[in-house]
């Protein structure tokens, strides 16, 4: 675990920049490849065009999210800190909402079909979380209770992880759901075998990544807890479940209709 790669100067170049970076390339290349693989060549231009805006809406949500939903107690007493994004402190799940939102507006104002274009993001969007977590892990944040067990992650002086917990091996959470975002992208590779009513696959995103995240944070140690002993990310993870599970109920209502009505308007063929 190193939170610098090196030093140019006095300039540090941080594994946490770099990873992200990373994952907001792959997940990027990813996506322009499944947009190919699946002979929607048009799209290419549009994924161009949004992915600076996805970015740069998705690192504002991010951090909106971590400053005022996570951590509020901690930056309120450190305004200072708010701004540092180089520091850690992104919420997947605000990068999520900022570059939906933006995307959203994107797709409306070019009248262009919303479930088929997520759809084609929902692979790009597990590979590259699952490679953001890799960025937590480097920089010792995002992480998970004591294990009081004799076991877990022991991280170096210097890291949020080590002040919080001194000395105690910590449980592997943001390692595990790294892990359980791949296990998630190669269950969408064998759905994406077949044909599903558009929407299918960017809501089986929704409903698996935050079912997933919603089990995983009862082993996080790094946020405050509400109701129910449930974090920040519970509370978001479970309403966009139970959404997802109505919205996923909804397309395929939806699909069906449009089958029924397809096959009524169809001219019949001359005996």
């Amino acid at each position: 675990m190193h939170q610098y790669w090196f030093w140019i100067g006095s300039f540090p170049v941080r594994a946490y920049s770099t990873i992200f970076a990373a994952a907001f390339l792959l997940g990027l290349g990813a996506t322009l490849y499944f947009a190919r693989a699946d002979n929607k060549q048009e799209y290419i231009v549009h994924l161009w065009n949004m992915a600076p805006l996805l970015l740069l809406a998705g690192l504002a949500g991010a951090r909106f999210w971590q400053v005022f939903f996570f951590d509020w107690n901690y930056y309120r007493q450190h305004p200072d800190e708010i701004i540092a994004v180089w520091h850690g402190g992104l919420s997947i799940q605000g990068g999520f909402a900022g570059a939906l939102l933006a995307g959203a507006w994107y797709m409306w104002r070019h009248r262009l079909d919303f479930w088929s274009f997520a759809d084609v993001f929902a692979p790009g969007l597990l590979l590259g979380q699952s490679i953001g977590r890799d960025a937590n892990l480097m920089n010792g944040d995002a992480f998970g209770d004591p294990t009081h067990r004799g076991f877990g992650i022991l991280y170096p002086p210097g890291t949020l992880a080590a002040q919080t917990y001194p000395g105690e091996p910590l449980w592997p959470a943001e390692v595990w759901e790294g892990q359980a975002d791949v296990i998630l992208f190669a269950l969408l590779l064998i759905l994406k075998q077949r044909r599903w009513p558009p929407g299918t696959l960017f809501l089986y995103y929704i409903i698996s990544y935050n079912l997933v995240r919603f089990l995983l944070e009862m082993l996080r140690g790094d946020s405050p807890r509400f109701l129910f002993g449930w974090d920040a990310a519970q509370w978001t993870a479970a309403p966009l479940v139970v959404l997802g599970v109505i919205a996923l109920i909804w397309v395929f209502i939806r699909d069906r209709r449009h089958a029924a009505a397809a096959r009524q308007h169809r001219p019949r063929e001359p005996r």
